[in-house]
């Protein structure tokens, strides 16, 4: 119940504020007490009503997910290694979650028309992400799946989202090593959420945010509503009385309500600019530039309809705004409980750009960190692949069933149900990747030449697979190491406190909880 949505693929909300769960504490009492009763009574329905159907084991109720929220992914990591899918129990559909990749690869591929988002899906999210390639199925999707997979596999995007990778993370370079000279601890989490959504914003409008250094009041607006937004949508799937909310204009949808106003004006602002921009002669040289983000490039090729523009451009945002900070946050964590790791991506770093010497200005290397470069870093590929494989930026991942099934397993599924398969929950069996599956070992995604050897996306789920693989995983992948490589070349990163228990935060994304707070020292000092 309070994961459905996280099939939007990289998708990153705020924790629920506490406004809104004191206007909404309500809706928590009676959905618990009603999950107590109707849990009880589904179950009893479920095994009188279905004759011959054979049913995944019931690990537990909805509720049991409510007790043991602040460990969440625990509990159904433990269920998964207990049952391989088992279902929960709510009042008002199955929620069936596997480990299974037999059932992964039949929900994702083999059986795809069968499991997508629903109309359920679709009402609560409709409000912010509109029509976008998040909340549609069918026709819809299919056609925003095909204009959005030509644009992301152009060169001019590579080329340009590479400028932009590299502009920021010298900047964050620079608040870094001012920090290493002053001896200052850093949440780093933190400045990789505002470097990772500098650089979203900057390739999907063309414009610079710079949230990093706070110098635009009108971005940040936006973004302070776009989080808020995100939230409250989130919310919905909790607050069984939000139609009504909705309806009379109070509370939390109230809220909602502003913050989208506050959101399209900005959005649709900047959709006006470019336009007005593309009408102007080609032979302005001064607008060359306009073909490189992702809203000047829609408008070349789907028109200038607003609506469909401000869907899909909110839509990407949604999808990259914190994975790829996440991301690299979990992996400096590894790296500093895996110190040897750290210094051997940070060798493999130096080799790759031996032409530069030691002494080169962070500015200068950064942007000088070519695709040629990056090529050779097979093992900071396979240390971040490996941090995906134990942190994905998406834990579980839910699709709604459209019509009674059965699955590989040769277990049941009603049209209704949710069925969810868990990244997180995965990359931990031990019957999918051995007996050293919670270890950190970047070494088992290389062959024996020291190449990257990618495996079954059925089995390491972290960008979905089949035919909703992300879009957008080599873009993150080409950020994530763009970012390693300039951070790990000059600098080396210590926990603030390595007694003190690290753990995510139960969100859509898997962020850290607090934080993650680290000294920074600079290489050639260190």
């Amino acid at each position: 119940m309070l994961h459905i949505i996280s099939q939007i693929c990289t998708m990153t909300p705020a924790v629920v504020s506490m406004d809104i769960l004191q206007s909404s504490i309500i809706s928590i009492t009676a959905t618990i007490l009603s999950l107590l009763f109707c849990g009880y009574i589904v179950h009893l329905l479920t095994k009188k009503l279905h004759g011959k159907k054979r049913y995944h084991p019931i690990g537990g109720t909805t509720f049991n997910q409510l007790i043991n929220f602040h460990r969440l992914h625990h509990y159904m990591t433990d269920l998964a290694g207990k049952y391989k899918t088992y279902r929960l129990i709510s009042p008002f559909r199955n929620e069936i979650y596997t480990v299974d990749p037999a059932n992964v690869e039949y929900i994702l591929k083999s059986n795809f028309d069968n499991y997508g988002k629903g109309w359920y899906q679709y009402t609560n999210l409709k409000d912010l992400l509109g029509d976008g390639i998040f909340t549609v199925d069918g026709d819809k999707w299919r056609e925003q799946r095909k204009l959005s997979s030509h644009e992301f596999s152009t060169r001019v995007l590579r080329d340009f989202s590479s400028v932009v990778f590299r502009k920021n993370v010298a900047k964050l370079a620079h608040i870094l090593s001012e920090a290493a000279s002053s001896k200052n601890t850093v949440d780093i989490q933190d400045l990789f959420m505002k470097a990772t959504l500098d650089s979203i914003f900057r390739v999907a409008f063309g414009v610079e945010l710079d949230s990093m250094c706070g110098s635009n009041e009108e971005g940040k607006k936006f973004s302070n509503a776009f989080d808020d937004a995100s939230e409250i949508t989130l919310w919905r799937y909790v607050d069984i009385f939000w139609k009504i909310k909705r309806a009379l204009n109070i509370g939390s949808e109230a809220k909602l309500k502003d913050n989208i106003r506050i959101v399209d004006e900005f959005v649709y602002k900047l959709i006006h600019r470019k336009t007005e921009q593309m009408g102007k002669p080609e032979a302005d040289l001064s607008l060359q530039w306009k073909k490189e983000d992702i809203l000047s490039r829609f408008l070349q090729i789907a028109g200038t309809d607003p609506k469909f523009l401000r869907d899909i451009i909110l839509n990407f945002i949604i999808a990259g705004k914190d994975t790829t900070a996440t991301t690299l946050s979990w992996f400096i964590y590894l790296l500093c409980k895996y110190p040897h790791v750290q210094e051997k991506v940070a060798q493999e770093i130096k080799e790759a750009t031996t032409e530069k010497e030691d002494g080169t200005d962070i500015m200068d290397f950064a942007a000088s960190v070519s695709e040629e470069a990056l090529e050779k870093m097979q093992y900071l590929h396979a240390a971040l692949t490996e941090t995906l494989r134990l942190y994905p930026a998406v834990p579980v991942d839910g699709k709604i069933c459209f019509s009674d099934d059965t699955l590989p397993d040769g277990f049941s599924v009603n049209k209704g149900d949710l069925v969810a398969y868990q990244p997180y929950a995965m990359g931990r069996m031990k019957f999918i990747w051995g007996d050293d599956a919670e270890e950190y070992k970047p070494e088992r995604w290389l062959d024996g030449d020291g190449f990257f050897r990618p495996e079954n996306p059925f089995k390491f789920t972290a960008f979905q697979a089949g035919l909703r693989i992300c879009l957008g995983k080599e873009f993150a992948y080409r950020q994530m190491k763009i970012f390693s490589a300039v951070l790990l070349r000059y600098f080396v990163f210590e926990l603030s406190d390595d007694k003190k228990t690290v753990n995510y935060r139960t969100m859509i994304n898997l962020h850290i909880d607090g934080g993650l707070h680290t000294h920074v020292f600079h290489r050639l000092d260190h």
